[in-house]
């Protein structure tokens, strides 16, 4: 696939760049009285940047991590479709749980902050930003330096940093059995779609129907 031609060297650098760029992130938010999804935001639009950046010097285009301006309309009806997919199986899984005799809403149990304009940081951060820029890296980037080896070790090491560094620095350290499935289903989605945007389409929509969940209840 695409994005095997991420090497060692590419992964180094990337991963270097977006680790820096976190840590100043995490500076700025201790020191400025700036809401924390702000900070993010921001950290995550340089952090997408600066892996676009170095691609582009290094490629000349984005295609090393599965993204082609030709494909991309294609990739987020793709995306739908597997997004759809996802939630009639989520919604199936939620009806043995319930008739198990336990509460399925348990696992998804989360709160969204007081006021509106923070609900809407929430989604445009959240579901939009966040999802681009952890796909970009977590699937573009770590995924296709491991393919190499094979879809499996790419899949369990891609899933297995994603799911630890949201459990050490994420704001929803509660949510590893989601975020461990949503990892496995986005690594799955770009091995067999070979398009960056179908798993960035999931999990954009995913993280947007767990936002939407508390104001239905």
């Amino acid at each position: 696939m695409a994005a095997a031609g991420i090497d060692i060297k590419k992964l180094t650098s990337l991963t270097a760049a977006v680790a820096v760029i976190e840590i100043i992130a995490a500076l700025v938010g201790s020191h400025l009285s700036v809401h924390s999804l702000i900070v993010t935001g921001a950290a995550r639009c340089c952090q997408i940047l600066a892996i676009s950046l170095v691609l582009f010097a290094t490629d000349g285009n984005l295609s090393t991590i599965g993204i082609r301006m030709s494909t991309v309309k294609r990739g987020l009806k793709r995306g739908v479709l597997w997004s759809v997919g996802f939630g009639l199986a989520a919604a199936l899984a939620a009806i043995f749980i319930y008739s198990a005799g336990k509460d399925p809403s348990a696992l998804l149990r989360g709160h969204l902050p007081a006021r509106t304009l923070h609900v809407v940081l929430l989604f445009v951060v959240g579901g939009i930003i966040g999802p681009i820029a952890e796909e970009t890296f977590f699937r573009g980037v770590v995924y296709g330096f491991f393919r190499r080896w094979g879809v499996l070790p790419a899949l369990l090491i891609s899933t297995g940093v994603f799911v630890a560094v949201h459990l050490l620095f994420g704001p929803m350290q509660g949510f590893a059995i989601i975020q461990a499935i949503g990892g496995v289903v986005f690594a799955v989605s770009y091995e067999l779609e070979k398009n960056l945007m179908v798993p960035i389409t999931i999990h954009c929509l995913g993280n947007i129907a767990l936002f939407t969940l508390p104001l239905l209840g």
